[in-house]
């Protein structure tokens, strides 16, 4: 699979892009060897590449409030193995692992914890987005936010994440779910995922926070604001839309886009 934080990297603008790397972290495969002290996998196994493994054994992991491990972390971040070393070169030139899983590659190496085994029945051409863009949206609706049934949400955005997280929504009963994106060929996009009202912000008078505000009005009081709202973009600005279009009280805004090396937030 080919996500848009490849592209970010490749751009230079990710703070942690490291150069020269071979790039991608979604993917799936077969298991063609394994190294010394292997238990969980074996050659032939069906696979797909973690660029957020789970050890199940480090205080973040323990604590059930985050998957975000620590066990390989440091090491990923510097595009090595586990061991500081890089299985990648061109002669004698070092190439740097990327997120840990370098999927542009016909061949990688992988820590142990770093692959879900997974059934051979499962085509590779669809299950390769489980990797990141799948489970990042639906998992920002269901395990970040927990949205309930009836929620209203607003959806910035509607690339691959944008697109999972509308299905997280439809999956968690989301009553009214709006998407926002400045290209109107996306509609048909999001409506295949669940999504109920599109915006384009270029299509609306003034500010896009109000028209969004207003569209979300409910109850007696007519207090308007999305329960959720979600940025997928990556864009500060939008990051500053998707909060203060957000329910007073009770809203609640999840950044999910990565926002460019230096750039700030501001509300």
């Amino acid at each position: 699979g080919i996500c848009h934080t490849d592209e970010f990297t490749l751009s230079g603008a990710d703070p942690e892009g490291l150069f020269p790397a071979i790039l991608g972290h979604e993917g799936a495969g077969v298991v063609v060897d394994i190294g010394k002290g292997v238990t969980s996998l074996k050659k032939g196994d069906h696979v797909i590449p973690l660029y957020t493994p789970e050890c199940r054994q480090c205080h973040s992991c323990l604590s059930r409030k985050t998957n975000l491990c620590t066990a390989i972390r440091a090491t990923q971040g510097q595009g090595l193995m586990p061991d500081g070393s890089s299985r990648f070169s061109i002669r004698k030139d070092k190439i740097f692992h990327y997120m840990g899983c370098s999927t542009f590659s016909n061949f990688t190496v992988l820590p142990e914890i770093a692959l879900a085994k997974v059934n051979p029945d499962a085509p590779f051409d669809k299950i390769c987005y489980i990797g990141c863009g799948v489970t990042t949206g639906i998992g920002a609706v269901i395990n970040t936010a927990k949205v309930e049934i009836g929620a209203t949400a607003v959806v910035f955005g509607l690339g691959g994440i944008g697109l999972n997280v509308i299905q997280g929504l439809k999956l968690a009963g989301a009553d009214m779910i709006i998407g926002v994106d400045l290209n109107n060929d996306k509609q048909e996009w999001g409506e295949r995922f669940g999504m109920t009202h599109f915006v384009n912000p270029k299509e609306i008078d003034g500010d896009v926070v109000p028209h969004l505000v207003n569209m979300t009005k409910r109850g007696a009081d007519q207090i308007g604001g999305a329960d959720y709202t979600f940025d997928c973009t990556g864009s500060t600005k939008v990051m500053r839309q998707a909060l203060e279009a957000s329910h007073r009280g009770w809203g609640k805004s999840v950044v999910i886009g990565v926002a460019g090396a230096g750039q700030e937030i501001s509300t």
